[in-house]
């Protein structure tokens, strides 16, 4: 390994919208997003005349995570997600529409779509040939059911107004074009092509008039985009035009075409989508509208999310408010998909603030079980009927592994999908590092030759990233490393000598120079202690420590329960199911949670401690006694907030609050690792 010395020259070169620091070896420059104004030579992207994408994800598989995202899908794969086929009643391929070939039979809906979309990937991501193999046969029985005009999957059977139901497949399209960027299949271009051909056919006043097709036009839409960005035929751009034109109105200035979470957290970025045909920024706006607007109104809460506990409704915003495991993932998936799109870092914050602090917590430790609803203040998690305090009536609050239908099949793409975007391609042959982990990849980039890079980290819990280079010959490209917007003062390093670059967060790093085997680089994102007040949520507090928040470490008393006979009511099973293997737990809790924290004017490190542990031998962060870091505080008992009416965390006091309790000194923990949890605070005086 050869040492590089960074001279910088004494001329600091301004742009409107970076500064550029040029170094001897290398050319640092900050920016705010890629050049888009050149194409990607090695990797499929937006034709035009689409606009082109600022970050271009690489096909399935391309990417292999290590550290804990890894542990997190070998969990998946060894609990819920990989054993899905053998429990849920929808997966039984025994008279199953979408595995007959013809698509009779006596159910196929969304769900086979739902798992298929993250367990093929997981399979992809890990080279798991049983995984890959099961997923095959699912898509080659796909594949089958095509019929003469072009429609696949189970038989349509209108509704009472004729209309069709063309949800489930978008799905499955989402499907299919995973495994073609896996296996290269000949069959799926034609395929995709025909299903359009026979969609373009279908009258306007029958197009996606349904309630969820209706809502979640914007999939279909970017399968359309997919398949354009390989065919170049036009006619797909029309076919475009006419979905976004028959979907629901995701425009408006004040309102949402309906407030279920799951509807929002997938189908606000329609209007982006739809701008890459377009050009007009009005589209792109709206999208950034509704994201802001939910939040605003029902998302004054910690963990990037919103109170949605099925639909937002009026009055219900306390941070008690919850929001579906699907809405969650689907949220993480909008993000990625948008950071492409518009190269704005805010989407990555968002899906990083969803998948440390608000995910992890909606399922077991072992992936064994996950629950419906899950909420940033949450002190039970249990069979009770908590309604209306929660929009349904039935047991929406307990983890089960045979109950919540939708979120039980839907979960599977949430790991599968982030690992898959850790790393992107940019339209200069360059490579970005869009989400930290350890990961390695190889990528073709400036001249062509394949490139591995070897990520190293234990971030969001460390704020150091190391990259190591493994090339055959030497390579001139840019590598972008992503400045979270909570960072000040980011620092790179290149072989141990500093890169001399005005760090601005909310951007990205562009190093371009002619990288050589072995080359390391080295970045540090400084993590900070940091306080939010919810202004709108009573002032209410959260704490963040770089990406993650902190929660209240609240004992947990697991309880054991029957999956059957405490599973939700629309739930199904298949017969030889075995519940003894898949318990239900209601998680109550041993210790006190009704604590407020004392807050003054001084620094938050005076006021706080963290307390940093090793790094946990399996690998697994996100559970209670395996957190590498706690932060010690002081709070009171807050004697009058307690349990309501409905057996839930009743709603934050107003803050500040005067209370007569001692102070004791409380731990937190990372949101993530909390299945019960205070993460947002009233403030004692």
């Amino acid at each position: 390994m050869r040492n590089i010395f960074l001279t910088v020259v004494a001329v600091i070169l301004v742009f409107s919208d970076c500064v550029v620091a040029q170094n001897r070896n290398v050319k640092a420059t900050d920016v705010t997003r890629p050049l888009t104004t050149v194409i990607n030579s090695f990797y499929v992207s937006n034709k035009a005349p689409l606009l082109p994408l600022n970050f271009i994800k690489l096909p399935a598989g391309s990417i292999k995570p290590g550290g804990w995202i890894l542990k997190y899908l070998q969990l998946q794969r060894d609990g819920l997600t990989g054993h899905l086929g053998e429990i849920s009643a929808w997966l039984d391929k025994k008279n199953n529409a979408w595995f007959s070939g013809n698509g009779e039979g006596d159910h196929g809906w969304e769900e086979v779509p739902y798992w298929l979309k993250g367990y093929g990937d997981m399979g992809y991501i890990l080279h798991d040939d049983t995984i890959i193999n099961e997923t095959k046969k699912w898509i080659d029985k796909v594949f089958e059911s095509q019929q003469p005009d072009g429609y696949f999957g189970p038989i349509a059977k209108p509704d009472k107004n004729g209309n069709i139901d063309l949800w489930p497949n978008m799905i499955m399209l989402w499907c299919m074009q995973s495994y073609y960027e896996y296996s290269h299949d000949k069959r799926v271009i034609p395929f995709m092509s025909k299903y359009f051909k026979w969609e373009s056919t279908i009258p306007d006043d029958k197009l996606l008039q349904t309630y969820w097709e209706n809502s979640r036009g914007g999939d279909n839409l970017y399968s359309i985009y997919w398949l354009y960005n390989y065919t170049g035929e036009h006619w797909l751009l029309d076919l475009a035009e006419k979905i976004h034109r028959n979907t629901a109105n995701w425009m408006q200035q004040d309102n949402l075409p309906n407030w279920h979470n799951v509807n929002v957290a997938q189908s606000f970025r329609e209007p982006a989508t739809y701008f890459m045909e377009t050009k007009d920024s009005a589209f792109l706006n709206a999208t950034y509208n509704d994201f802001y607007l939910i939040r605003k109104i029902y998302g004054q809460v910690p963990g990037g999310m919103f109170g949605a506990d099925e639909d937002a409704r009026k009055g219900y915003t306390d941070p008690r408010q919850a929001v579906e495991t699907c809405g969650m993932v689907e949220q993480m998936s909008s993000d990625e998909i948008l950071t492409g799109i518009t190269g704005d870092p805010m989407w990555a914050d968002n899906a990083e603030d969803v998948a440390f602090n608000t995910y992890p917590a909606a399922v077991m430790p072992d992936f064994r079980g996950l629950r419906y609803l899950t909420a940033p203040n949450m002190v039970v998690s249990d069979s009770k009927n908590h309604a209306p305090g929660i929009q349904n009536a039935g047991p929406f609050l307990m983890m089960n592994p045979f109950s919540s239908r939708c979120c039980q099949h839907n979960h599977s793409q949430g790991w599968p999908y982030y690992a898959e975007h850790l790393w992107m391609a940019t339209p200069d042959n360059g490579i970005a590092a869009i989400f930290y982990n350890c990961s390695e990849v190889k990528a073709k980039v400036g001249n062509g030759n394949d490139v591995t890079f070897i990520q190293t980290t234990h971030y969001p819990f460390d704020e150091h990233i190391k990259i190591e280079v493994k090339t055959k010959s030497s390579n001139n490209f840019p590598l972008y490393l992503r400045i979270p917007s909570w960072c000040d003062d980011a620092s790179v390093v290149i072989n141990r000598n500093t890169v001399q670059v005005d760090a601005k967060k909310s951007s990205y790093i562009r190093l371009e120079r002619e990288w050589q085997d072995g080359d390391i680089i080295e970045l540090t994102l400084p993590m900070k202690l940091k306080l939010r007040t919810w202004t709108e949520n009573k002032n209410s507090v959260s704490l963040n420590y770089g990406p993650l928040t902190f929660s209240l470490k609240i004992a947990e008393d697991y309880k054991k329960m029957d999956s059957k006979t405490s599973a939700i009511s629309d739930s199904k099973w298949q017969a030889d199911a075995d519940q003894s293997k898949w318990p239900a737990y209601e998680i109550y809790p041993a210790s006190k949670w009704n604590y407020g924290l004392l807050v003054n004017d001084k620094p938050l490190s005076e006021q706080f401690t963290i307390i940093k542990k090793n790094w946990p031998d399996n690998n697994f962060p996100f559970a209670q006694n395996t957190v590498p870091i706690e932060i010690k505080a002081n709070g009171k008992i807050i004697p009058q907030w307690g349990l309501d009416k409905y057996e839930l965390c009743s709603v934050l006091p107003q803050s500040p609050i005067t209370v007569d309790s001692k102070t004791e000194q409380v731990t937190l923990i990372p949101m993530g690792a909390a299945r019960l949890r205070i993460s947002a605070f009233p403030v004692v005086k």
